[in-house]
């Protein structure tokens, strides 16, 4: 960073835009204060730079070239236009411009020019590893994962410490389904470069990904010997001893990770599910409660510390986490799921009711969300109101244990007419359910009689 902080010319161009003067810099000093600001991506000040550069040196292509690489990044496109056809006849030798020209294509979502473009720039012999990956790049937006290929390794080689070439040669691999060559690929390259932490990796990525979880942390272990300060590798290798079982390695690489966080909460939380398949329940629960301390808010461990209380006999101490960790997580159908569920279980038939509505509301299509909070609102006497909700249920669901229901409301209501209809059309839907729905609701028990008995005189 020390040539941003300690660039003589960017001082003096700034001072001297502070006290309106006018200095002189040759073109050379000019491009190097645009590339500044580009770089650091302060469009506005590299503006401020190239018309006054334009001013001094009226004629300079470079200083063009960069106004043109700023028109790109504004999406300034008729602009653009405007200056490459005045540049195109002095500039086709000109990598910069070619690069830019490219860009211009591209961004206009012509992938096919910008390649014809870049292909242009490549016969110049400069710049060839950028070329080689913006080639690659445009192949990918084409949909041709077989030449972005080729074109990625043909960056590699121009740089063999090009990360983002390592990189999308592999997510090539992949698209093309090439496994065996991507593995023979990657371990020619770290034949030639060992301590390449991205090719290692890439390599506990590939084993990952195929479940050859042995393989992938043997990847890992290579990279952290490499750089045992990779923070995110050890949450790999972890999850490889998850999948593999051996929960106590894991949490062994947790605990080492731990060392190197700055934000704990979610690896705490890692290591309490690692005790907790162990059948570790105190464990787990002091894991939880450490992730919670680093992160008040965390409603993953929350929700885990519901579980475990609930396991060990804990009700109040389950709702109580559970209620805390679905007011910060709302919209999770899951959780609401589970806190009507332990309402529900403690006798708080009304505080179940909101998570019941938001249920209906956002899974209509779910059979069963109707019928409980129905017969929650049943249970707590608000008849009137389960008759609105089992006829907007009835809408999606012609079932016969929403008209059971639904004429145990009636007769609750003293509406016979409207609880015997309700009760011949379940009993037509489904008459195997009666027993089960006889004990439920008292009232149905002598109704269903005189439903037979009215059934049988028609018949004679």
């Amino acid at each position: 960073m020390e040539e941003y902080f300690g660039n003589e010319l960017v001082k003096k161009f700034e001072e001297m835009m502070e006290n309106n003067d006018e200095f002189y810099f040759d073109t050379e000093e000019l491009e190097d204060i645009i590339v500044y600001y580009l770089e650091l991506g302060d469009f506005n000040y590299a503006d401020i730079a190239v018309n006054y550069g334009l001013k001094l040196h009226p004629n300079s292509l470079d200083i063009k070239i960069k106004r043109l690489e700023i028109l790109l990044e504004w999406e300034e496109y008729n602009t653009a236009k405007e200056l490459i056809d005045e540049l195109k006849g002095s500039s086709m030798e000109n990598t910069d411009f070619l690069v830019c020209y490219a860009k211009y294509y591209s961004n206009l979502g012509n992938p096919r020019k910008s390649i014809e473009i870049c292909k242009k720039a490549l016969t110049l012999e400069e710049e060839e590893n950028f070329l080689h990956n913006f080639i690659a790049d445009e192949y990918v937006n084409l949909g041709d994962p077989f030449n972005a290929l080729k074109h990625y390794r043909k960056a590699l080689k121009e740089d063999p410490a090009d990360e983002y070439s390592l990189e999308n040669a592999m997510v090539c691999f992949s698209d093309l389904n090439k496994s065996e060559e991507a593995i023979a690929f990657l371990n020619e390259y770290l034949d030639e470069f060992p301590y390449s932490e991205t090719a290692w990796f890439e390599y506990g990525q590939f084993y990952f990904n195929r479940k050859n979880f042995d393989e992938a942390i043997k990847g890992y272990d290579y990279l952290l010997a490499i750089n045992s300060n990779s923070v995110g590798v050890y949450a790999n290798k972890a999850a490889c001893y998850e999948a593999l079982g051996q929960y106590q390695k894991a949490i062994d690489t947790y605990e080492e990770m731990l060392e190197l966080e700055y934000t704990k909460a979610f690896t705490y939380y890692k290591i309490g599910l690692c005790y907790k398949a162990l059948k570790q329940p105190i464990l787990a629960l002091n894991s939880f409660q450490k992730s919670l301390r680093e992160d008040p808010q965390f409603y993953l461990a929350m929700m885990e510390q519901s579980y475990l209380y609930e396991e060990m006999g804990g009700m109040s101490e389950a709702l109580h986490f559970a209620k805390e960790a679905t007011q910060l997580n709302e919209n999770n159908l899951d959780y609401q799921k589970r806190l009507a569920f332990l309402f529900i279980d403690s006798g708080k038939f009304e505080e179940s009711l909101s998570c019941l509505k938001k249920l209906v509301d956002a899974e209509p299509s779910r059979f069963y969300n109707w019928y409980a909070y129905s017969e929650v609102l049943m249970l707590v006497g608000e008849y009137e109101e389960a008759v609105t909700v089992l006829n907007a249920a009835i809408r999606h669901h012609n079932r016969a244990e929403l008209y059971y229901q639904l004429s145990n409301c009636f007769f609750n209501l003293k509406d016979q007419e409207k609880g015997i209809e309700s009760l011949q059309k379940a009993l037509e839907l489904d008459p195997s359910l009666v027993k089960d729905m006889q004990k439920k609701y008292p009232f149905i028990k002598e109704e269903v009689k005189k439903v037979k008995v009215s059934k049988v005189k028609k018949k004679n």
